[in-house]
């Protein structure tokens, strides 16, 4: 494992008893994200980066009993915090590095992905690896719970004009990557940008 995937394994696994409890009132969020996911019954739809699985509940709603909700996180003790949290009811866990996930390609119709992409060891390669397993028109949602700002000034840095999730930055990133950018929201309250994923 190398040393990026290892300090994300460490930085999650010091945080993960108390996850929930730090961010509480983020549920609305996640449940309004995954509505602009635009699932529909019986699709097959990926947490990226899952931690405790708190999208796996609206992402079920979603799909529905007969659609497919997988989890993925490379962390061990966020999967068991989502275990422990009983979110492992709507969805199937899986250890598993978004650099090579184990699904077979083309396998899913949507991809979710909160707070994930600031912790991507290389984002063009780690989306690329995203899109090889959403069929061609499948969707994918970049999300975080608060905007750029925010997060911003809740690490007590600033934002720089080569932040991945600055539109155009994002845009060309995800176009690299096999994905067409649809929409871009960036507000206090939240940040959210959708993607098709190109034929």
């Amino acid at each position: 494992m190398n040393d990026d995937r290892t300090h994300v394994q460490e930085f999650f696994a010091a945080r993960a008893a108390d996850w929930d409890s730090r961010f509480p009132d983020d549920g609305p969020a996640y449940a309004a994200a995954v509505a602009e996911l635009g699932l529909h019954e019986g699709d097959r739809v990926l947490d990226a980066g899952c931690g405790t699985g708190r999208a796996l509940p609206p992402l079920r709603a979603a799909v529905g009993p007969s659609g497919v909700v997988l989890g993925a996180d490379l962390t061990p003790a966020m999967l068991e915090a989502a275990v422990r949290a009983g979110r492992d009811r709507d969805g199937r866990l899986l250890l598993a590095d978004v650099a090579a996930l184990p699904l077979r390609a083309r396998s899913l119709d949507a991809v979710f992905a909160a707070g994930l992409i600031a912790h991507l060891p290389d984002p063009a390669e780690n989306l690329r690896e995203l899109a090889r397993v959403v069929r061609p028109g499948g969707r994918l949602a970049l999300f975080h719970p608060i905007g750029r700002e925010a997060l911003a000034a809740r690490q007590g840095r600033q934002i720089t004009p080569d932040d991945l999730r600055a539109e155009p930055n994002l845009r060309v990133l995800l176009t690299r990557s096999g994905w067409r950018m649809t929409s871009y929201v960036d507000e206090d309250a939240r940040f959210l940008a959708l993607a098709v994923r190109e034929s």
